[in-house]
């Protein structure tokens, strides 16, 4: 299985730390948010990667190379504007091929083991969510849980973590759109399968709740 991480976002929450670096490059617990991820991902036995960037997207090239430091392979895929997550993810299907793979917001930390990916298989679904508790800046979620399908209402908070098969683009086109209508779509079908994710999780979308966590990892 193949791991995507997305990274071509602006970080506009972020600044000023994102006006000349790259969210992904910002550095936590002595590295950059994003080598977590490689590194995690490493372990759990995940060889190749398709990383997408936008905003400052070289910087991102030449700090992570081709992923050899991690024993991966990492491809990449530039945009020239960010096409959010829908059709950033559209732009890569090439470089991701036929099969489901493992979908990751770069700008989320959990100490979760990816190995669980790579022993979870989509059968008739499209996708499969890892849910969180909803935490203080999205205390009514996104979706909920129902004897293990994803449905649209609100209860817990999608982590940013999801395995998708390509077969949820059929008929979609080149451009910027999100992926929670696709999402949605599916579950209205019944094909959107998902669990809790049991693991310390935290979107990093501020300055603050980098800080916050800087400071819970220094602590051990």
């Amino acid at each position: 299985m193949k791991a995507m991480i997305l990274a071509a976002g602006r970080g506009t929450r972020m600044a000023p730390l994102t006006d000349d670096c790259p969210k992904p490059l910002i550095p936590l617990s002595g590295k950059p948010l994003i080598v977590h991820h490689l590194e995690k991902l490493s372990a759990a036995g995940f060889r190749e990667v398709v990383i997408n960037h936008a905003w400052l997207g070289e910087q991102i090239e030449e700090s992570l190379g081709d992923g050899s430091a991690w024993g991966l392979r990492i491809c990449y895929s530039a945009e020239t504007e960010a096409l959010e997550t829908g059709g950033g993810v559209h732009k890569a299907l090439p470089l991701l091929g036929d099969a489901p793979f493992l979908l990751i917001n770069g700008d989320v930390w959990t100490d979760w083991d990816y190995q669980s990916a790579l022993n979870t298989e989509l059968g008739h679904a499209l996708a499969h969510l890892w849910l969180a508790d909803n935490p203080d800046h999205n205390p009514e979620g996104d979706f909920a849980l129902e004897a293990g399908q994803v449905v649209d209402r609100r209860a817990m908070t999608f982590s940013g973590i999801s395995i998708l098969s390509p077969e949820l683009w059929k008929g979609a086109s080149a451009g910027a759109y999100p992926l929670a209508p696709m999402l949605r779509q599916a579950m209205a079908q019944g094909r959107v399968t998902g669990e809790p994710l049991n693991a310390d999780w935290v979107d990093v979308g501020t300055p603050q709740r980098l800080a916050a966590l800087e400071v819970r990892l220094q602590a051990g």
